[in-house]
C-alpha cells in the first residue's frame, strides 16, 4: 500500500514543481519584457543602487537616459553598458543628462534634454538621494533644508516636469526609491526619515491622481542596502559623516535590490517593502503598537547617546 501510494505522490509532486517552476518563468519574462525597449530615467545613476538599476534594466533591454551631477562618471558608464551585451535581448547605448537635482533650476532644462533623447519616457526612477545622522538639537535648518531638497523637492519637480508627456501619451511609470524610513523613524535620522515620509506621501496621492490616465506609480521601500550611502551622509552641521555603519555593511547588495526592483515594475506593484523580517515587523508595531515602538525608539535613542560618549 505505501508503495503505491509512494508511487501515486511522487508524480503529482513533480507536476506540481514543473508547474511552480513555469510560472517562475512566465512572471521572469513578462518582466524583462515589461522594460524591453522601454526608455528608463535614473536618477543619481552613478554609483550605489542607481549604477546597478542602471546594470539590471539595461540587461532587461531598456533604452536608458542616466542623470547625474558628474558628467565624467555618467560617461564612464554609458561606455561601460554601451560595451556589454545579454544573450537574450537587444541593448541599447544609454543617454546621460548632467544636473543637479537639489537645484530647482535646473529642474526645466534637464526634463527638456531628457525628453530629446528618445522622445519619450516610459519609466522615471527617482533614486537620487542623500542621507544624514545628527540630533536634532544640534542640525541647521539648513541642513535639514539640504536634505529635502535632494530626495523630496528635487524628485517631486523631476515628476512634474516629465508628468504632462506621460498623460499625454497615457502611459508611463513613476517609481520612487524611498526607504523603510519613509514608514517608520529612527531617532539620529530626522532630516532623512521626514523626507522619506514626504515621499511616501507625495507619491500615494500621485498614484490616487494619474490612476484616470493609466500611469503606474511604485513606492520602493527598502532597508539597509551596503552601499556608500550612510558614508557620504551629512551631519548636523552640514559636514560629511564619513562613516560605514554596522547596519549598513551588512545590508542587502545594491544588486539583488535592483532586480527586486526590476521585478516589482514588471508586475506593477504599487507599494513594496525591501527589508528584512525585524524592520518590516517595526511598520506594524508601528500602527498597532504605537506605545510599544515609541518606547523601543527611545531605548535606542538612549543607547546611540550613551555609545557616542562612551
Amino acid at each position: 500500500m505505501d508503495f503505491i501510494t509512494s508511487t501515486a505522490i511522487l508524480p503529482l509532486l513533480l507536476g506540481c514543481v514543473g508547474l511552480f517552476s513555469l510560472f517562475k518563468l512566465l512572471q521572469w519574462l513578462r518582466m524583462r519584457a515589461y522594460v524591453r525597449n522601454a526608455v528608463v530615467v535614473i536618477t543619481g545613476a552613478t554609483s550605489g543602487l542607481g549604477r546597478e538599476c542602471a546594470r539590471v534594466f539595461h540587461a532587461a533591454g531598456a533604452r536608458l537616459v542616466l542623470c547625474g551631477r558628474n558628467a565624467e562618471a555618467l560617461e564612464e558608464l554609458s561606455q561601460e553598458l554601451a560595451a556589454s551585451r545579454a544573450p537574450e535581448v537587444q541593448t541599447h547605448k544609454p543617454c546621460t543628462v548632467t544636473f543637479d537635482l537639489a537645484d530647482p533650476g535646473a529642474i526645466a532644462g534637464a526634463a527638456s534634454e531628457i525628453l530629446q533623447c528618445f522622445g519619450h519616457v516610459d519609466v522615471l526612477i527617482n533614486n537620487a538621494g542623500i542621507s544624514y545622522r545628527g540630533a536634532i538639537v544640534d542640525t541647521s535648518p539648513d541642513v535639514d533644508k539640504r536634505v529635502m531638497e535632494t530626495n523630496y523637492f528635487g524628485p517631486v519637480a523631476l515628476t512634474k516636469a516629465l508628468l504632462p508627456a506621460m498623460i499625454r501619451r497615457r502611459q508611463g511609470h513613476v517609481v520612487a526609491i524611498s526607504s523603510i524610513q519613509g514608514k517608520i523613524s529612527l531617532p539620529f535620522r530626522s532630516a532623512y526619515a521626514a523626507s522619506k515620509h514626504a515621499t511616501q506621501a507625495f507619491f500615494d496621492c500621485l498614484r490616487a491622481e494619474v490612476e484616470q490616465h493609466d500611469i503606474e506609480v511604485t513606492v520602493i521601500s527598502p532597508g539597509y542596502i551596503h552601499t556608500n550611502l550612510s558614508l557620504n551622509a551629512v551631519t548636523a552641521d552640514g559636514s560629511k559623516y564619513g562613516v560605514m555603519d554596522e547596519t549598513t555593511a551588512q545590508g542587502r547588495s545594491p544588486v539583488q535590490v535592483a532586480q527586486d526592483i526590476l521585478a516589482a515594475l514588471g508586475k506593477k506593484k504599487k507599494d513594496v517593502v525591501l527589508a528584512d523580517p525585524m524592520p518590516s515587523l517595526a511598520v506594524y508595531l508601528r500602527t498597532l503598537a504605537p506605545g510599544l515602538f515609541f518606547r523601543l525608539m527611545a531605548s535606542r535613542a538612549r543607547k546611540e547617546r550613551k555609545s557616542k560618549h562612551s
